[in-house]
Parts: C-alpha cells; structure tokens; sequence
C-alpha cells in the first residue's frame, strides 16, 4: 500500500501500478477482473524482456539552494545540523537566522545602495574588512535570488501535475489507504492521467480506459467503504461527486478556485514576455511553449474541476456572472501544417478563445467573462458551448487499454534502448543534427 502511495507524486506506467495491484488486491478481484488487469500487468517492466523504460518514472524536482547555503555555512563558520536546502521553509529560516549577523536587511539586494559603508560597518559592530562584508553580502544575495527561482520552478513543477491528474499527489496517506478498492482506482487513474502526449494530429487519448472503468466499479459495489472524498481528488464526476457532503464539495471549490487564481497569476507572467500569436495559437521562436502548455493544461483540469463542483452544487447561476473560459495551449507549426494537409481546419475553439477575456483580466476586475458571452462567441463558431465543454462539464467516454509506448518528443519508438539512444542524441527534439553526431558517440 505503501508503496502504491508512493506513485501518486511519480509517473509510473500504467502497466508497472496494474502489476501493483494485482499484488496488493489479489483475494479481491475475481477472475473476469484479473483478466482485465493482466491486459496492463503483462507489460510491467518485472515482465518485461527489457525490463527497463527510456521515460522518466519521476517528475522534475526544483533544485533549491543546497549549494550555496553549503557555502554560506563555510563562509560564516555556522555549526548547522539541517541538510535539507530543497525546502522553501529551511532555506527561509536559514536566510532569516544568517543575515542579522552581517545587519543585512532581507529583501534589500541593491549591491549599490542597500550595503553598510565602512562607517556604518563600525557603527553596527562589525569587525570584518570590506572585502568579506562584501563576499558575504553577495551571497546571502544569491541564496535570495535562489529561494526566488526555487519557488517559482516549483509552482511550475505543482501546476504540471494539477495538469496531469489534479489533486492527487497532494491527498495524505490515512486517506489513500482507508480502502484498497479506493486505492486502487486512485492509483491506476493517476498513472493513466500521467501518460505523455503523442504527437499526433488527433485527440489524444483518454485517460479513462476500460480498467480504471472496472476498478471505480469495485468502488461503487462496496460503496459504503469507499473513500469518495479521497477519490474526488482526481476524479470529479457527477456520481462521484454526489457522495460527498455539500461541506466537502465548498471545501474543494474553494481551494480549486484558489488554484484557478494563481495559475492565472503565471498566466499573465508568461503572456508577458512572450509574443504568442493569439489567433492561430501556432508556437513560434521566443515562446515558452513548454511552460504555457503546462499552465495552460493546469488552468483546464482545475476548471474542469471547478465546472463539475458548480454543477453538483446547484449553484449554475454563478456561470451568469462569472464562466471562466478554457484557455488553448501552443501548438507546433508541423503539426498545424500535418493537420492541414489532412482536410483540417484551424480549431474553431481557437476563435472562442480569440474573444473571451483572458483568465487574469477576470480575476484583476478588468472585464467580465459569464455564460452569456461564451455561448454567444461558441455559436459564432459553429460550436456546441455544452458539448464542448465551454459552460457544462465535460462527458469522457471509455477508452480501450492500449500498452504505453516509448515516446522520444511525442514519437513512439517501438525499442526502449533506440528510445533512450535517439533521445540523447536530440532527435525529435526539433534541433538541428549534425550526422556525423548522430551515428557516432563523439570521443
């Protein structure tokens, strides 16, 4: 069980969890449901010929300030037993603690106007010469502008994982293992809302399969023990949301409009310093794609969420007042094109977007943004506002259990060593490459 928590905060494949579980709930599933399982678990990596994997099983970490409090605590000879410095709260207290030494005010980081001068040194008790005061200074000025990169590359880190599967890497253990039906829904779902996109000029697939349709099955049998507040961590449909109370369900839309506003907030930022081309949404040199595309996916997946609670809620009404508008990611110009060449046409969610406010003007007060105005731009673009998913929550189907293939920038590669090989050497990447490079390991 443990260890099935474990892979809420990791991307493991689909087929590795299903072996997982077929381990864990073995005495509770019956036959017709192992052979469902067994479609996932006979591609785990234990059974595997390769036994291997060319994806990354982790999602990126944020690299705090372990280097340079290191060096702090050399330079300012501290005896210091912590040894966690990629913790936003230990750095803090470090830079907090370490600055009055040399009467550094925090947050003060003008190196021209905000150090003491050779007077002011003496005045404040400070018998160092110029040169380590201003060693020091500087530093503690690095591990300041590192706190602020830290956090800011875990907020990224955070959103990209709402994106994927919402909630559930934030839900506590008590919760998770209240109920192994539970569990196991929670956990296969994860692993299936984690898979990386394939390039391709199609939808992409869905998350929801056939496995994970059986496994919140076995949920709704034993519905009594089911645990269906740790399940609407990450899985918000009606049914699921009807069996909590309307207390849970505040607690929940509080915090995802909370998780709405500060995605919108690193929205904004991006959209800054980026030129994005607002009516083709076409990615182009100078955008950050990879960081809109992931805040962009979080600002949906915590809508969507938002959209499902205001429904279960009764509270439609709100959505005349205030209808937050999906947001588009970037797409690349080979995929456009390839679309294209198919008999395609440019999305016409495209041209809703094009017109709604965007998400930060809404919550800055700058304009308004309610159902009213989305059904009216969605009809001008010849689209259903309920079916898709524009003022109503959206209805996934059922998908087919596919095997998770390996992907080198959204190509699938059927060998996971050619995988790893073509995925140093950049290809796919959208960067030029040398031949010689390629087929040669450099000396």
């Amino acid at each position: 069980m443990e260890q099935l928590y474990q892979t809420l905060n990791e991307r493991k494949r689909p087929e590795d969890v299903a072996e997982m579980i077929m381990e864990l709930a073995k005495d509770n599933l019956t036959a017709k449901e192992k052979s469902l399982l067994l479609k996932a678990a006979k591609g785990s990596l234990s059974r595997n010929i390769y036994g291997y994997t060319s994806m990354a099983q982790a999602f990126s970490a944020a690299v705090g300030a372990e280097k340079q409090v290191s060096k702090a605590i050399e330079i300012f000879e501290l005896n210091d037993k912590k040894s966690d410095y990629n913790n936003q709260k230990n750095i803090e207290e470090f830079i907090h603690f370490v600055s009055p030494i040399i009467h550094k005010t925090v947050g003060k980081n003008d190196f021209k106007n905000d150090r003491l001068n050779k007077t002011q040194r003496k005045e404040s008790g400070l018998d160092i010469s110029k040169r380590s005061y201003n060693k020091k200074w500087r530093l503690l000025t690095h591990i300041e502008n590192k706190l602020l990169k830290f956090i800011k590359e875990s907020k990224k880190i955070e959103f990209q994982k709402i994106s994927k599967h919402g909630l559930a890497h934030t839900l506590d253990f008590s919760n998770f293992s209240s109920d192994i039906s539970t569990a196991c829904f929670i956990a296969y779902y994860n692993a299936r809302s984690n898979l990386r996109s394939i390039f391709t000029n199609q939808r992409q697939e869905r998350a929801f399969d056939e496995i994970s349709e059986m496994l919140l099955n076995k949920c709704k049998a034993k519905h009594d023990n089911t645990n269906w507040w740790a399940i609407a961590h990450i899985y918000t449909s009606c049914e699921v949301l009807s069996n909590l109370t309307d207390e849970q369900k505040g607690s929940l839309l509080g915090r995802w409009t909370t998780i709405l506003q500060e995605i919108a907030d690193l929205l904004e930022e991006i959209w800054r310093i980026s030129d994005i081309n607002l009516k083709t949404m076409v990615v182009k040199k100078g955008n950050d794609s990879t960081t809109w595309n992931n805040t962009a996916g979080a600002w949906n997946k915590a809508r969507d969420n938002w959209m499902n609670l205001i429904y279960s809620l009764g509270l439609n009404d709100i959505l005349e007042e205030i209808c937050f508008g999906k947001v588009l990611r970037l797409m690349a110009a080979d995929v456009v094109a390839w679309h294209f060449l198919a008999g395609g046409k440019l999305d016409p969610n495209t041209d809703v977007w094009n017109k709604i406010p965007l998400p930060w003007e809404v919550f800055q007060n700058k304009a308004e943004c309610n159902k009213k105005l989305i059904v009216t731009y969605c009809r001008q673009a010849e689209l259903d506002p309920e079916k898709s998913g524009w003022i109503a929550p959206r209805v996934h189907g059922v998908a087919k259990f596919k095997p998770t293939p390996e992907l080198v920038h959204g190509v699938t590669i059927t060998n996971p060593f050619l995988a790893k090989f073509l995925k140093s050497h950049k290809v796919f990447s959208g960067k030029k490459i040398k031949v010689m490079d390629f087929f040669h390991e450099k000396r």
